[in-house]
């Protein structure tokens, strides 16, 4: 195996900014600026986050190379993500891997977004190592714009066998914050709430379709109702009942989640199941996944919650496996707004 490959990463496929340094699949930096803007709009605005990535990039990526302590001729070589994201967003961060390439001599290593999510499993950090997956393994894909199932036969070989027919997962937890009025983003309020409520208080519908595919439209659709008919009755029905509500609808998208997940564990005899993306970071999920841990259902594997949300570090180290295998990109290629893993 090649020693001292060093990856620049960067990422910037929707409103964070962030560069990491993996050198050997080691983990040296990983620097993220995030963008408050939109909070007052309750989403991500496309033309603002385009623009604060150009503000953002420059200054992200020389902290991540000071702070893991080497020069940019240390590099050898820049990944960054292709897509999926937003168009103006991806831009920015590729056409700076793209310049600094040039400017180098380096060469361009492209890396899908959600496969960057699968592999943050194999980001290692001296002194801290992680047991890592062996393939194939399933991991389960969550975020706020993907529910999938993801069978993992090896860093460049994986097979969607699940996916959502029409909301994520993380959609509708911010959906369903955004009809209580507790802000953007969501997730984290759902969870924080969540932690003081009573799980069983309210009953949700839940999907019923075939296989391993996913549904979540259903389930935010009688969210919606159930504040609807409670509210008529009481107007301060959400701030008596937020940490309830919370709580209940936690408990159904994990429920949910986890049931589709072990029809696939069972179907395909792989025991071996991650959990990745942003909604990996959810309490009651990551509980969910230890109990099948502790009673030797699964052999699990979660992630540290800095490589849950949109980083560099996930990037890097998919760069990483294919500099491995001399799998560059033509400094020619565009960025793509949706691609499949």
């Amino acid at each position: 195996m090649l020693n001292n490959i060093t990856i620049l990463g960067i990422e910037s496929s929707c409103d964070d900014t962030s560069a990491a340094i993996i050198r050997d699949g080691y983990l040296l930096s990983n620097v993220t600026a995030s963008q408050q803007v939109h909070e007052e709009y309750g989403g991500v605005v496309p033309e603002l986050a385009s623009r604060a990535h150009q503000q953002n990039i420059l200054p992200t990526v020389d902290a991540a190379i000071k702070r893991a302590g080497i020069s940019l001729s240390d590099i050898s070589a820049v990944a960054c993500t292709l897509g999926p994201g937003l168009m103006g967003s991806l831009l920015v961060g590729i056409s700076f891997a793209k310049g600094l390439c040039v400017s180098l001599g380096r060469p361009l290593i492209s890396v899908n977004h959600l496969q960057g999510h699968v592999l943050a499993h194999f980001i290692q950090e001296q002194g801290a190592e992680r047991p890592v997956p062996d393939f194939p393994f399933l991991c389960l894909l969550v975020s706020g714009g993907n529910s999938q199932i993801v069978k993992v036969n090896s860093y460049k070989d994986m097979e969607i066998i699940g996916r959502t027919i029409d909301d994520a997962a993380g959609e509708t937890i911010d959906k369903c914050s955004k009809f209580m009025g507790l802000g953007y983003p969501g997730g984290p309020i759902i969870d924080r709430l969540a932690r003081q409520g009573n799980s069983k208080a309210f009953t949700f519908n839940k999907p019923h379709i075939p296989g391993f595919d996913y549904s979540f439209s259903g389930l935010k659709t009688s969210f919606l109702y159930t504040l609807r008919d409670k509210l008529a009755e009481d107007s301060d029905f959400i701030e008596k009942n937020k940490a309830d509500l919370a709580a209940s609808l936690e408990r159904t998208v994990v429920e949910v989640l986890i049931d589709k997940l072990s029809k696939a564990v069972k179907a395909t005899g792989i025991r071996r199941v991650a959990v990745a993306g942003g909604v990996s970071a959810n309490t009651a999920l990551r509980n969910a996944f230890i109990a099948r841990q502790r009673s030797g259902t699964w052999q699990t594997f979660i992630p540290p919650f800095g490589y849950t949300t949109d980083n560099a570090a996930m990037i890097a180290i998919a760069g990483y496996f294919k500099y491995q295998d001399n799998d560059f990109c033509d400094l020619e290629t565009p960025p793509f707004s949706r691609i499949s893993i």
